[in-house]
């Protein structure tokens, strides 16, 4: 997991989840101004805490170079804001050797009231994403259910083309044919991109069989400087992949709404 200052409460749940769970190594990258977190570490021996200057969300890369270099053939991308039981990377573990095809499986996703997720989603239109971050949902509820994939059943598993980013089990064998995290992304548009390249190499798997929590806190609504991080990362994301005029979205997002003739 990448962490910046969180506070200590919410990473020692997400870290006792992970400690309760069969993984093998746990990666803690802190991204904050000093390491005064690196006491995590003595919590067990497999945890590797790593102190980096802040390089936002895709830090998450460091720990990935490291578990490839191990052989680890899956790794599990963690946010500070989740929790989960320890049967649920198990689960996973099967469902990925069951299924050798897929090369990143999204559980179901919950808030903490049991309310459900939506966050299986349709590669984004810069309206999609303009929409749903400077306008109420219920202005547009048509387009915004169309983008989160609201005409599924969330309880079947189903093929997305974006996935969250709030907790991914990647097999890293389609990672070193795709690459990994974008590094011009600070934040925000990391997931849709990778998800999008993982999606076009191999199947990309929403599997509400398991769930997590997720607190979502939401911190460009918050926070002007990362509601400008925000902004600037979607530029990048449509500079990358074009804005109007994009043939793998529309080819993706063809596919999903003609499979369930939406």
């Amino acid at each position: 997991m990448v962490i910046y200052h969180n506070p200590l409460p919410e990473i020692e749940t997400v870290l006792n989840c992970a400690l309760r769970s069969p993984f093998e190594w746990i990666y803690i990258v802190d991204n904050s101004c000093n390491d005064s977190l690196r006491i995590l570490e003595h919590r067990s021996p497999k945890i590797r805490y790593i102190h980096n200057l802040n390089t936002g969300y895709i830090a998450h890369n460091i720990a990935i170079r490291e578990a490839m270099a191990l052989g680890a053939k899956y790794h599990a991308v963690l946010n500070p804001d989740i929790s989960f039981e320890p049967e649920t990377i198990n689960e996973l573990i099967h469902y990925m050797e069951a299924h050798e095809d897929v090369g990143w499986v999204m559980p179901k996703v919950i808030y903490p009231d049991g309310r459900l997720q939506y966050l299986c989603k349709l590669l984004p239109t810069p309206a999609d994403l303009i929409l749903r971050r400077f306008f109420p949902k219920s202005w547009f509820p048509k387009s915004q259910k169309r983008f989160e994939m609201r005409f599924l059943d969330y309880d079947t598993e189903v093929d997305v083309p974006y996935l969250s980013g709030c907790f991914m089990f990647l097999r890293t064998e389609v990672l070193c044919k795709t690459g990994l995290f974008d590094e011009q992304f600070f934040m925000y548009a990391e997931d849709i991109d990778l998800s999008r390249r993982m999606h076009a190499m191999s199947r990309t798997v929403y599997y509400p069989a398991v769930s997590i929590v997720h607190a979502h806190e939401g911190a460009s609504y918050k926070n002007r400087r990362m509601l400008y991080v925000h902004i600037r990362n979607i530029v990048l994301y449509f500079n990358k992949w074009g804005w109007f005029f994009d043939r793998e979205r529309r080819r993706a997002n063809k596919a999903v709404l003609k499979r369930f003739d939406h």
